[in-house]
């Protein structure tokens, strides 16, 4: 087992153990604790109370952060030619259908979203083995199979994400970055959460939320009091 740095030791420090924080206090101490020299992402870890390998207890959403993400998000648009120039105005990085098409049966996947019109999804199809794995695949329920191009790739860009329940049952998404200050982190893990609220199965009983933890990129998780999130 590698040993502790310096910093890391510190920022262990500053963390009562056993101690379950509020969401603003928690998000102003992962900033305490963060020593990295890079904009660290900062991410929330919930744990659910449910058995994700049914299919009435899958937890599966989209969510418009406040505050975006601080990620600069680079986003396909796979459309006809007649929106081609709606989906440029919005935003897309990256806009056509037949050349990216191409390029990604190549193995290119340099991008972070893609939107794609349900009309050419019978194209798409072929691309599941390069973009399913990488979580890159369109699908209707996050947003990103739409005609409405435009609003996709704005949504997108300013900052909303889907999230889905691993097989474990937790959900792991990154909802800004250390530069933010504390309450812009608490408003967009407080929105995220409270989404998580809104979509739980009817199916799944007993404690839903059983633990939420916040950190960033390089720093330790701190506990989080799940009653805490309603709190203003």
């Amino acid at each position: 087992m590698s040993k502790l740095t310096k910093n890391q030791k510190l920022a262990l420090g500053k963390i009562e153990a056993g101690k379950a924080y509020t969401l603003k206090e928690a998000s102003a101490l992962v900033k305490e604790i963060t020593t990295s020299k890079f904009d660290a992402s900062v991410d929330v870890d919930v744990r659910l109370g449910v058995d994700p390998r049914k299919a009435n207890q899958m937890v599966r959403g989209v969510v418009s952060l406040p505050h975006g993400t601080g990620k600069q998000v680079r986003v396909l648009a796979l459309c006809t030619p007649d929106k081609e120039a709606e989906a440029t105005a919005a935003g897309a990085d990256y806009v056509g259908l037949d050349e990216y098409i191409a390029k990604i049966k190549g193995g290119w996947t340099d991008i972070d979203v893609i939107i794609a019109m349900p009309s050419i999804m019978g194209k798409i199809g072929a691309l599941g083995r390069v973009l399913g794995p990488r979580g890159l695949m369109p699908n209707p329920k996050s947003g990103t199979v739409t005609n409405d191009v435009g609003q996709a790739v704005k949504d997108v860009k300013q900052g909303k994400i889907d999230f889905k329940v691993d097989k474990t049952g937790i959900v792991h998404t990154s909802i800004g970055k250390v530069s933010f200050d504390a309450d812009q982190i608490r408003d967009n893990a407080k929105e995220f959460i409270s989404t998580l609220l809104k979509l739980k199965p009817s199916a799944a009983k007993g404690t839903y939320i059983k633990s939420i933890y916040l950190s960033s990129t390089m720093s330790p998780g701190i506990k989080i009091d799940p009653k805490s999130v309603e709190e203003n």
